[in-house]
């Protein structure tokens, strides 16, 4: 899989923003994307090094519309939080 392919796009919340002082940021990723693409894929893109990549699969909320009261559902997402090494930044999450 192409690297721009796997990495989607950054996670923006306040967890995700305090976790960047201790090097580790947070993208939405392919669902069928490994660990080992995402690393690859971070460091091809941001040319830094990867300390540790932990995925987590997220299942979407399941929505009630209130005029039809039909259901529906979110759409399921994968995150990868990568963990850099040493004091590697990545430019894109400093504010």
């Amino acid at each position: 899989m192409e690297s721009h392919a796997v990495l989607l796009k950054p996670v923006v919340s306040e967890k995700s923003y305090s976790r960047l002082d201790d090097g580790v940021y947070t993208f939405v990723v392919h669902p069928e994307a490994s660990k080992i693409e995402i690393r690859a894929a971070v460091e091809e893109i941001f040319n830094v090094k990867v300390k540790k990549v932990n995925t987590l699969n997220r299942e979407g909320k399941k929505r009630r519309n209130r005029r039809s009261n039909s259901v529906g559902k979110r759409s399921d997402t994968k995150r990868a939080m990568v963990t850099l090494a040493g004091n590697d930044r990545i430019e894109l999450f400093e504010v």
